[in-house]
C-alpha cells in the first residue's frame, strides 16, 4: 500500500515535469517550483508516518533513480536506522561507503583479558567481525540492530519491552538448541520515581546477551567491578550470577533509604501535634515508601526464581553454585527486612490516621460545647419572642426590655461556658490523681 502510494507520487512528479517544460520560461519556473515543492512535501509527510522497516522495503523495491530521490527526503536523524534495513548494494548506491553504526549507549561488548572484563569498542558492523565476547549488552537497540547482532552470532534476540507480556512459566526456559533465556526485573530507584525495568538475558555459546530499554545502575556497577577486580569473572555464568548479586545489593541500598526516610516520617508522626495538612503529606510519603518497598520485594523474589532456575538447570560449576546460594541467603535476609518495613509502614499509617481522628474529635467536641452553650440561649430567646414577654414588659421602653433580655442571654451563655470548662478541668484533675497516671 505504501509502496504504491510512493510510486504514484513519483509518477505524478515526472508527469508534471514533462508538462511544464512546454510553458514559457518565466511561467515554467514558477509552476515547476510550486509542483516540485508540493510533491516533495507529500512524499515527506508520507515517509514520516512509515516505520523504518517499511521504508527499507520501499527503497529496495524502487528503481535506483527513484530510490535516490526518496533518500534525499529522509531526515538526517533517521538515516542510520534506515541503513540497517538496506542490503549492501542498495546501501552503497544511496549512502556510499557509510555503514550503519551503534551509538555508544546502544551496544557494549566485553571479552575476558587476564581475568578482567575488557570493553570492545563497537561502532559499526565491522567491529563485530572476529570477536568472541563473553557479554554483549544492548540498550534501547532497534529491531534491525537486534536482528543483525542475532544473525551475526546465530541467536534470536527478543524485544525486552515484550518480556512483561510473557506468562510466568515462560520467563525462564531452555531452548531446544541449548540457549538459556531469562526475563527478569531490575530496580531503577530515582529521586523522582522508582520502577522496575525488564531485562532479557540470552546465554548462547558462552556469551550472555542482555537486552533492556534503559540504562541501569546495576549494570554500570557490574562493568566497573569486573574491570577492576581480577578473576571475578571467568565465564558468562559468573557474570550472570554477579549481575543478580549486584542487583540484590542495589535493592539492599534502596531498603536502607526506606529505613532512613521512614525514620524521619516517624519523628513527625510521633510529635505531639499534627495538622490535617501535615497528615496528608505524611500519608503521601508513606504511600511512596510502601510502593518502593513492594517493588524491591517483587524484584528480589524475581531474582530468587531466576537463580533457582539456573541452579536446577545444572549449567554452573561448583563455585558458581556456591555463589548463587550466597545470593539466595542474601535474598532471604532481605525478605525479612521488607516484611519488617511493611509492619513499620502499617504502624505509621495507623498512627497518622489516629491523629486525623483526634483532630476530628476535637472539632466535634468544640461543636458540642457550642451547642450546649447555645441551648439555654435558645430557650431565653424563645421566651423573648412570645407575646407574654410584651405583656410583662408593658410600660417599659422596648430598648430597655430587649436590651435587658440580650444582657441576660449573654450572662447565661457565659455562665454555661464557665460551668462546662470547670467540669472539664475537674475531670482532668481526677484522671491525673489516679495511681500510675502521668503528671
Amino acid at each position: 500500500m505504501s509502496l504504491e502510494a510512493i510510486q504514484e507520487l513519483l509518477r505524478k512528479q515526472k508527469l508534471y515535469e514533462g508538462l511544464i517544460h512546454g510553458q514559457s520560461a518565466a511561467r515554467q519556473s514558477v509552476v515547476e517550483t510550486l509542483v516540485h515543492r508540493q510533491h516533495l512535501a507529500e512524499i515527506s509527510n508520507l515517509m514520516a508516518r512509515l516505520p523504518s522497516e517499511e521504508i527499507g522495503r520501499i527503497l529496495e523495491a524502487l528503481p535506483l533513480e527513484d530510490a535516490q530521490l526518496l533518500w534525499t527526503r529522509i531526515p538526517e536523524e533517521r538515516e542510520n536506522e534506515l541503513l540497517w534495513e538496506l542490503s549492501d548494494g542498495v546501501r552503497e548506491a544511496l549512502a556510499g561507503s557509510r555503514e550503519p553504526g551503534f551509538s555508544e549507549s546502544q551496544m557494549n561488548a566485553f571479552d575476558l583479558r587476564d581475568g578482567r572484563l575488557h570493553q570492545v569498542a563497537i561502532i559499526g558492523r565491522k567491529n563485530l567481525v572476529g570477536i568472541r565476547p563473553v557479554w554483549i549488552d544492548l540498550v534501547a537497540a532497534t529491531k534491525p540492530e537486534r536482528r543483525y547482532v542475532g544473525e551475526h552470532f546465530g541467536v534470536d534476540l527478543p524485544d525486552p519491552g515484550n518480556a512483561t507480556d510473557l506468562e510466568e512459566s515462560s520467563r525462564f526456559q531452555i531452548d531446544d538448541n541449548g540457549d538459556i533465556r531469562l526475563n527478569s526485573n531490575f530496580l531503577l530507584d530515582r529521586a523522582d520515581e522508582s520502577r522496575s525495568v525488564p531485562v532479557s538475558f540470552v546465554i548462547h555459546d558462552g556469551t550472555v546477551f542482555s537486552l533492556r530499554n534503559e540504562e541501569l545502575p546495576v549494570f554500570r556497577l557490574q562493568r566497573r567491578r569486573a574491570h577492576m577486580q581480577v578473576g571475578q569473572v571467568s565465564d558468562c555464568f559468573d557474570l550472570l550470577v554477579d549481575l543478580y548479586g549486584t542487583g540484590i545489593e542495589y535493592s539492599a541500598d534502596a531498603l536502607e533509604g526506606i529505613y532512613k526516610r521512614l525514620g524521619n516520617i516517624g519523628k513527625q508522626v510521633l510529635s505531639e501535634k499534627m495538622s490535617d495538612e501535615d497528615a496528608a503529606s505524611v500519608l503521601a510519603a508513606i504511600a511512596e515508601e510502601e510502593d518502593l518497598n513492594g517493588r524491591v520485594r517483587g524484584n528480589i523474589l524475581d531474582t530468587q526464581r531466576a537463580l533457582s532456575f539456573l541452579m536446577r538447570a545444572r549449567v554452573m560449576s561448583a563455585q558458581q553454585l556456591e555463589d548463587a546460594r550466597q545470593v539466595m541467603r542474601d535474598i532471604d535476609s532481605l525478605n525479612g527486612h521488607t516484611a519488617f518495613l511493611f509492619d513499620k509502614i502499617n504502624f505509621l499509617m495507623d498512627a497518622t490516621i489516629g491523629f486525623i481522628n483526634i483532630n476530628q474529635n476535637k472539632r466535634i467536641s468544640q461543636l458540642t460545647v457550642f451547642s450546649v452553650v447555645i441551648m439555654p440561649l435558645n430557650i431565653v430567646a424563645g421566651v423573648g419572642g412570645m407575646s407574654e414577654f410584651s405583656m410583662m414588659t408593658e410600660g417599659v421602653p422596648w430598648p430597655l426590655s430587649y436590651g435587658g433580655l440580650i444582657l441576660a442571654m449573654a450572662l447565661i451563655g457565659w455562665a454555661t461556658y464557665l460551668g462546662l470548662k470547670r467540669a472539664e478541668l475537674r475531670r482532668l484533675g481526677k484522671r491525673a490523681a489516679k495511681p500510675g497516671s502521668e503528671a
